[in-house]
């Protein structure tokens, strides 16, 4: 990862001397902070793991693409992944599936039993709204009451990062593409039945809880998902917190 940020690092200063636009450049060095923000979300996965205290955890992750980036930092007494290796031709993960046929075939028993319940799923798979929100769906229904479902790339730094055009190279956002991963976070923010927050670090690192107070719903008046709206009550509408404040919520 140090040679990843040394060639990105790179790229922002060249693209510092050639851009003089205001638009441009705060999405250049917008993305410059994010990517030397700490702790990472595998550090925060182990957190809640080992806050779980339990002889054995459960992990599943969702989107997994090379597991030297995240997968295989985690400490979990059992661990499974599934990718359906479009980004990752070695795709060495447990279940080479989209997380649709996932949670289909464990729903009728078809992979690992229908009573398999997790203690954290990390949700970093397609990232489109609509796809964010069925694997929350799903995840929910498979974790166990005091789990954890996660996700990465909840807080885009800017509206050039949250394009849904992963393949557009002009954006001034570069390589890093949150997606609209963060329309799916919000719609769960705003369920009553839930707790959610997401950690400012690691590109905006949410989580949801069924049980554990990790702060109330959004009130935030966001009916369209616009992203100016995000932008102006951010804090207000992702619950954004520090990962000492989480510590705080979760001992």
């Amino acid at each position: 990862m140090g040679n990843f940020y040394k060639k990105s690092r790179l790229k922002f200063e060249c693209i510092k001397r050639v851009l003089s636009d205001t638009y441009h450049l705060d999405a250049v060095n917008k993305s410059e902070i994010e990517a030397q923000k700490k702790p990472l979300r595998s550090d925060i996965l182990n957190y809640l793991l080992t806050s779980l205290a339990k002889n054995e955890t459960t992990y599943l992750e969702i989107g997994v693409r090379n597991p030297a980036h995240n997968f295989s930092k985690i400490n979990a007494g059992k661990k499974y992944s599934v990718d359906p290796g479009v980004e990752f031709r070695e795709n060495p993960v447990d279940f080479k599936l989209t997380s649709d046929e996932f949670f289909e075939m464990l729903r009728a028993g078809k992979v690992l039993t229908r009573d398999t319940r997790f203690d954290v799923v990390f949700i970093d798979g397609l990232h489109f709204a609509d796809q964010v929100e069925r694997d929350i769906h799903n995840s929910l229904e498979f974790i166990n009451d005091n789990g954890f479902v996660v996700l990465h790339d909840c807080n885009p730094p800017t509206e050039a990062h949250a394009r849904e055009a992963y393949g557009y190279r002009a954006s001034p956002a570069l390589d890093y593409w949150s997606g609209t991963t963060w329309k799916g976070f919000f719609k769960y923010r705003q369920n009553k039945s839930l707790y959610s927050c997401c950690i400012d670090t690691d590109w905006g690192v949410g989580i949801i809880s069924k049980t554990v107070n990790l702060g109330e719903v959004s009130t935030v008046n966001n009916p369209f998902f616009e992203y100016w709206i995000l932008e102006k009550f951010r804090k207000e509408s992702l619950n954004l917190i520090s990962f000492d404040e989480l510590k705080k919520k979760v001992q």
